[in-house]
């Protein structure tokens, strides 16, 4: 929506591996069921290999399994503690203030979103939680006693893709299966997927990086800094037309993703105001020709 007459542009990022150097659930959770990490997917990956089932809903039984056998809490409490423990990559603390003034001086309104398949509950237990306008990831449902009890939210590397759709439309509810589909023209939707960014770090994250980039908006691929293998994964991705930029995951100001981004903001506002120029000047046009 616009704000002021301020366009706003949604930076939407993953979580694992792009906002975070690993796996959320490894860096406590599995921990305080004393499980290696290996171990832990290993019993996810059987579950779902054996059943034919989804990799996302498979690792969330198992973390529901494998708390209740060793009695650890399960409640939507202690998964946002065990969230606070989330290692995040350098900067991303001070990235959201950094690139929302660079917005504000250039007359943008940005809007930070995470789309992931990670899970909500630990993701606002970090402390950057307070800086996404929504939070889009798996959730639990939890009974009377809060205690976690069945998925509620299962989002995989295809699913991701529709709340890209809801993004554009300003859709804020996941069971809202209505609006999502009503017909809106592209210009009257709150953010067009031309002032989108989307930032994933690999494979689950392909489908969403290539529809922003098809509509019109910009897909940065990250990668942890000094890691060859995952650089090849990602440069690869610029290589098969899947995003537009490739750089390593460290968000100070300054560094490349920074002026990935502010290059990006900065073509977005000059093309915003190309478009109103063009429109200005077709009123005008209009207006003399209907006297």
């Amino acid at each position: 929506m616009e704000n002021n007459n301020k366009p706003v542009v949604a930076l939407i990022y993953d979580f694992d591996g792009t906002l975070s150097p690993g796996n959320m659930q490894e860096f406590s959770f599995i921990k305080a069921l004393g499980m290696s990490a290996r171990d832990f997917w290993e019993k996810s990956d059987k579950l779902s290999t054996e059943n034919d089932a989804s990799n996302i809903l498979c690792y969330m039984k198992t973390m529901l399994n494998e708390a209740k056998y060793r009695n650890i809490s399960i409640s939507r409490t202690s998964f946002t503690k065990f969230g606070r423990e989330i290692e995040l990559f350098e900067g991303v603390k001070d990235w959201f203030k950094l690139i929302n003034e660079y917005g504000k001086s250039k007359g943008l309104e940005i809007k930070h979103y995470i789309n992931s398949s990670g899970l909500k509950e630990m993701i606002e237990g970090t402390s950057i939680a307070k800086e996404f306008e929504q939070i889009f990831a798996c959730s639990f449902l939890y009974n009377s006693d809060g205690i976690a009890e069945w998925p509620g939210v299962a989002i995989d590397y295809t699913t991701k893709t529709q709340f890209i759709f809801k993004i554009n439309k300003g859709i804020k509810k996941i069971s809202d299966s209505v609006e999502i589909n009503k017909f809106v023209p592209e210009n009257e939707r709150p953010v067009p997927f031309k002032r989108m960014i989307y930032f994933g770090d690999g494979e689950t994250d392909i489908p969403c990086m290539k529809l922003v980039k098809q509509n019109g908006g910009y897909s940065v691929a990250v990668y942890k800094p000094d890691d060859e293998k995952k650089q090849r994964k990602a440069e690869q991705l610029i290589l098969d037309g899947r995003v537009n930029f490739v750089s390593p995951a460290n968000y100070k100001l300054n560094g490349e993703v920074y002026n990935i981004v502010t290059v990006i903001l900065d073509k977005i506002k000059s093309d915003y105001d190309f478009d109103n120029l063009l429109q200005k000047h077709r009123r005008d046009a209009e207006k003399l020709f209907s006297q």
